[in-house]
């Protein structure tokens, strides 16, 4: 949903919808900008090509219309805003929040290294967004760097709800092929390999603590710069999420507190049971983490600043102290001075 260059786009209007420009187009779609004649605000408006294939169409429309429900019942300041969705002319539709900025995922990749405090406030506002879905019956099951789109240096927004699971999704019917950017394993819907759960690797079902876990894995590669497993294959990559562990962030990264270390290694125990059990529970982590920080910081600027006043009042005496020393001085030389006289 970043902006791109102008270009003249062949539709010109979409269910109410004006539109202004495309903003990106891929080979299974187009994302444009348009604008809401009724309430006079810009939005982004997703569809799928015409050109798909009928089955892989009708699959992508389903997708489409799930991402509707899921997200369209939510209302978070760190979740992206669902306005509208419908068919029209043959062509589904899903008019969203226009969000300026740009994914995650792609910071990481130029290598923005992001500091310790900023990766602890984007992780919380993400697991209190996760918290206030899964309160509502929504689990997005593809939690990534990708799917959290940064509005300036410390908003994320949680998008792309395709894969969620929630109350009036329709039933699950999807065969993508492998350039998919999600995938298939044992006929289970999963997330993307690096960062899904244990659980979905082994293609058993997902529930909260699979975000979670996600979450988890995202929180590793801002802190760490590299994602928690490496493999040659899909398989062997899968199997490391499945039955190993990655060394804890402060162990690659010395700048992290070995305190966020252990709140990003539980949220990614391979045990669910052993994980956070709501998302709720980790932001309170976080936010606790972030508070003693905070505190932290204070009381020693509080000890420098009484250490600078200690030495300015230390300065501050001895300067009283120098006439009288200047007078002793001069006392003492005139009384020697006498003395060598009466001698």
């Amino acid at each position: 949903m970043n902006a791109r260059a102008p270009a003249t786009a062949a539709v010109t209007r979409i269910g109410r919808f004006y539109i202004t420009r495309e903003l990106a187009n891929g080979s299974i779609g187009t994302v444009y900008l348009g604008r809401d004649p009724v309430i006079d605000r810009e939005v982004a408006i997703k569809t799928f090509s015409p050109k798909l294939p009928p089955l892989e169409r009708k699959q992508r429309e389903h997708q489409l219309i799930n991402e509707a429900r899921a997200a369209g019942r939510l209302s978070h300041p760190n979740i992206v805003t669902i306005y509208d969705a419908s068919t029209e002319n043959n062509i589904a539709y899903i008019a969203m929040e226009y969000l300026q900025g740009q994914v995650l995922s792609r910071l990481l990749d130029k290598g923005h290294r992001f500091a310790v405090a900023d990766t602890a406030s984007i992780a919380w506002k993400i697991a209190d967004a996760l918290s206030y879905a899964h309160q509502n019956g929504v689990v997005h099951r593809d939690v990534k760097p990708s799917n959290i789109f940064m509005v300036g240096d410390r908003q994320p927004k949680l998008v792309d709800f395709g894969i969620a699971r929630a109350p009036n999704r329709l039933p699950e019917e999807m065969t993508f092929d492998d350039s998919s950017p999600y995938t298939l394993f044992n006929n289970n819907l999963l997330g993307t390999p690096a960062y899904m759960s244990p659980e979905q690797a082994l293609g058993r079902p997902a529930d909260e603590r699979s975000d979670i876990y996600s979450l988890g894995a995202v929180m590793y590669e801002m802190l760490t710069g590299r994602k928690p497993f490496h493999a040659k294959t899909t398989d062997d990559l899968l199997d490391a999420i499945a039955h190993k562990a990655p060394p804890p962030p402060h162990e690659l990264n010395p700048k992290v507190p070995s305190s966020l270390s252990l709140i990003v290694m539980k949220a990614m125990h391979k045990k669910q049971e052993k994980r956070y059990q709501t998302a709720t529970e980790m932001a309170d982590e976080i936010k606790n983490y972030m508070n003693d920080e905070r505190r932290a910081r204070r009381e020693k600027q509080s000890v420098t600043e009484l250490m600078a006043e200690d030495s300015d009042n230390g300065r501050s005496s001895t300067a009283h102290l120098r006439p009288l020393l200047v007078v002793a001085l001069i006392a003492t030389l005139i009384v020697a001075g006498l003395l060598l006289w009466l001698r």
